[in-house]
């Protein structure tokens, strides 16, 4: 007879996996395309030397600026708050180990019951004695203690690889924190290569006031002589004023700058230490971009992407188990009497249970099938968005690359342009001084040559922006 119910329960089982998975929708599978060009545009491509393995404080060797990092990496609240996420992960993947194995417990209780005399039961514990001449007493007591469990086999992996999902995306998680490490170096010394830019400037314009107040005297005491009009002194005095005026907008610059690397570094506004000597002699003096491949293994951001796919397979996976039945086993043991005299009083107080149970879905499963779509509309998305962050991790590095290379161009012909504009401006002053130039010539120099000044730090502040940015793209600072 038990043999007879195990093959009808097997029989059921066949039955229901055979309808489970002749009946499961048909979805679109996509394979990520992982392909990368040989080489950067205008690279080697044999050359497998890389910066990114470069460690950030031998990259960024000024002192200050490691200091400033160092404390952000403390302080960032955004970093501390993706630091609790990588918690939240870790925890999920013990809920879902919890998951696929036996959950055991205790279970205790008392209570009282007191049924009517005149029911079948009151009619029944009536004529019933516990020993001769004891009869039930009246109201009956109920005392338990015992064991019990309950256990899902994990017969289609399903709880299995929902805890493998969970895996994946605290690995995510981690690649997410370490990716933001590198943002929060790269923002951070951008900002401090900004600030070095703006003193450079601010004492440019303070030079330049210098000068052009020395010129205003002369053209007051050349007035005196009738040399000149009181025109040249009011153009002269307007540019003064001009310049003066300038060296405030770049004040309130410093200050904003300043509070943006103080709020990084999660603290409130106060001065930033930092040498202006270092503007532009503490970046390394060549990058080594490697092969594009490399990125895969460099750049969080795409390692992130990576494993949020994989978590994205397993979700369909789980998804298409749904369809299968479900095979569970609960089991209790423990003593019960009415009597806490009797309540482990053996065999006549001992009780216990074992059972098992299929299940299987059959009619309206419109729930199971919509969650096994969207998980695998979801597994295609997360494909796309890993194909797109190798693309852009790619395109991030070949203009970075580029940039470099035309801004060493630029500068070199700035720096050619500024020259030839101070040698104009002592030119024009000694011209106008015996009175071979006129006025307007010696304004316009000179303000040709602070506009030509103020160029050559902003291309020199943007290549020392490039070497950071190309250190970021390449995947480096999170080591």
């Amino acid at each position: 007879m038990l043999r007879t119910t195990i093959y009808k329960c097997l029989g059921i089982a066949c039955l229901s996996l055979t309808y489970g998975a002749c009946s499961t929708p048909s979805i679109v599978h996509r394979t990520e395309n992982t392909t990368t060009p040989a080489g950067y545009p205008g690279k080697d491509a044999q050359d497998t030397t890389n910066s990114a393995y470069i460690q950030w404080r031998n990259y960024f060797t000024d002192a200050d600026l490691a200091a400033l990092i160092d404390t952000a990496l403390m302080n960032n609240q955004e970093l501390n708050i993706t630091l609790q996420e990588i918690e939240i992960s870790r925890q999920e993947i013990r809920a879902r180990k919890g998951e696929y194995l036996p959950f055991v417990g205790i279970r205790g209780g008392a209570g009282v019951d007191k049924v009517g005399r005149y029911t079948n039961i009151g009619a029944l514990e009536a004529n019933t004695e516990i020993e001769p001449g004891r009869e039930m007493p009246d109201p009956l007591g109920s005392y338990g203690l015992g064991l019990y469990a309950n256990w899902e086999l994990d017969i289609w992996r399903k709880l299995r690889n929902a805890k493998k999902a969970a895996v994946y995306r605290y690995l995510s998680s981690v690649e997410g924190k370490n990716f933001m490490v590198t943002n929060l170096i790269a923002e951070i010394a951008n900002s401090y290569y900004e600030l070095l830019a703006l003193d450079n400037q601010l004492e440019l314009i303070q030079q330049n006031i210098g000068v052009q107040t020395n010129a205003l005297k002369i053209v007051k005491l050349q007035k005196e002589s009738a040399k000149v009009t009181e025109l040249a002194v009011r153009r002269f005095e307007a540019q003064v004023l001009s310049t003066q005026s300038m060296q405030y907008n770049i004040q309130q610059q410093i200050t904003e700058t300043e509070n943006r690397i103080n709020f990084l570094m999660g603290r409130f506004p106060q001065h930033i230490r930092r040498s202006h000597q270092a503007f532009g002699s503490t970046m390394p003096q060549m990058v080594y971009s490697g092969i594009p491949s490399q990125l895969l293994h460099n750049r969080p951001d795409i390692m992130r992407a990576e494993q949020d796919l994989a978590a994205a397979k397993l979700d369909v996976k789980v998804a298409r188990a749904r369809f299968y039945p479900s095979v569970g086993i609960s089991a209790s043991a423990g003593f019960q009497a009415f009597n806490p005299s009797y309540l482990f009083k053996s065999p006549e107080s001992l009780l216990y249970s074992l059972a098992g149970d299929l299940a299987a879905p059959l009619i309206n499963r419109n729930a199971i099938k919509a969650n096994y779509k969207t998980a695998n509309a979801k597994q295609v998305q997360a494909v796309y968005n890993y194909e797109r962050t190798i693309l852009n991790g790619f395109i991030e590095v070949a203009n970075q690359l580029a940039k470099i290379k035309n801004l060493d161009s630029t500068y070199t012909l700035k720096s050619q342009q500024v020259d030839a504009l101070t040698r104009s401006v002592n030119i024009s002053n000694g011209l106008f001084t015996s009175a071979r130039a006129d006025y307007m010539e010696v304004l316009l120099t000179q303000r040709d040559a602070l506009e030509a000044k103020f160029e050559l730090i902003e291309t020199k502040k943007q290549q020392m922006n490039a070497m950071v940015n190309i250190y970021q793209a390449l995947g480096g600072g999170w080591r």
